[in-house]
């Protein structure tokens, strides 16, 4: 049965014996700035709102965001350059920018490899010429491309193994997902998963990905071992991006063409919950790292800001949405620290 909560805002009952804070980093991809959003079990809102980019007579698309293993560094890729874009690493606590590489054309999405350090993002070209473009790989501590590996045409969601090992994207015009080596830094394979593919995300401890195949209205469940596409869970809404909660039990989907917020079992592959998002067009999720709370960015639509709706994954209902800047995107977990 699908749990319906469109409307309920209101908070689970707040334990002050294990009251903690929890915060984010938000991309606002219209307005050029990163947000810090903190929740308190409660309430949420923005605590800070950093400037990112150069140009000032353009907008500059800040898209994905990553935090570092250590949570001492945040990275955004900055979308629009001329011509090419970039990514930009700040210090934590600060937000002070810190150093920056040069990609190819339009980075978006991308992650930080728990085995080696680098940081994989793909480039998502949107416009010009549909030809395969690549994922940029990035020295995080010296901020240097360290490789540039051809892929799919309109590369994104990228996603690491675990262990770091191996990294995964989609090409949403190939409808293929891939898998590259991420300590060589070659691709190992490819397999056709759908139409418009958009994002993938790997299980927490099993050997299987996960697609939103957001053309067909489907998660796509792909089996790494055998390499073959094992189930399609139907997922009415167009998904757009993905989240699994620490202990795999439940799959999160941004569902863009319902407003909406859904949470799936990944066992069974059925629907246990469809959220209203506070405003159209949910975009990313972060989940932190007790799989209790997930944080659902909506772009909104024109002048309007975007939001962070704070999900809670026990009660199933959305409980908090802080206002941050335009077209919210990418969001990144960071920490929690004790309410004092």
């Amino acid at each position: 049965m699908v749990r319906f909560g469109a409307v309920l805002l209101l908070a689970a009952p707040y334990d002050c014996a294990k009251a903690q804070d929890y915060y984010v980093y938000v991309a606002n991809e219209s307005d050029d700035t990163v947000a810090l959003v903190r929740f308190d079990g409660q309430a949420a809102h923005a605590v800070k709102t950093i400037p990112v980019g150069d140009i000032p007579t353009e907008i500059e698309g800040p898209h994905g965001i990553a935090v570092s293993p250590g949570g001492d560094h945040w990275y955004v890729s900055i979308a629009h350059g001329q011509p090419f874009g970039s990514v930009d690493k700040y210090q934590t606590g600060t937000d002070e920018r810190v150093g920056r590489a040069v990609l190819d054309l339009f980075p978006a999405s991308m992650q930080i490899s728990a085995a080696t350090g680098l940081l994989f993002v793909v480039n998502y070209n949107l416009h010009g010429a549909t030809d395969p473009s690549t994922v940029s790989v990035v020295d995080t501590e010296h901020m240097v491309e360290v490789g540039r590996i051809p892929t799919g045409t309109m590369p994104h969601g990228s996603w690491l193994s675990p262990d770091g090992t191996r990294h995964y994207s989609v090409a949403m015009m190939d409808g293929a997902l891939y898998e590259i080596d991420a300590l060589s830094l070659v691709v190992l394979r490819s397999l056709p998963v759908g139409k418009k593919p958009t994002w993938v995300a790997h299980h927490p401890t099993a050997d299987r990905v996960y697609v939103a195949d957001n053309g067909e209205d489907a998660i796509v469940e792909v089996d790494l071992a055998e390499w073959t596409v094992t189930r399609r869970i139907a997922a009415v809404g167009a998904p757009y991006n993905l989240g699994i909660t620490p202990d795999g039990r439940h799959i999160i989907a941004t569902l863009k063409g319902a407003a909406a917020i859904g949470v799936y079992d990944a066992g069974t592959g059925t629907e246990i919950a469809r959220l209203a998002s506070s405003r159209p067009l949910p975009h990313g999720i972060a989940i932190d790292p007790d799989g209790h709370y997930a944080f659902v960015t909506a772009e909104g639509i024109g002048s309007e800001p975007g939001s962070v709706d704070v999900v809670d994954l026990h009660s199933l209902m959305r409980i908090a949405t802080a206002d941050v800047g335009r077209q919210a995107g990418g969001i990144a977990f960071w920490k929690t620290t004790p309410v004092k």
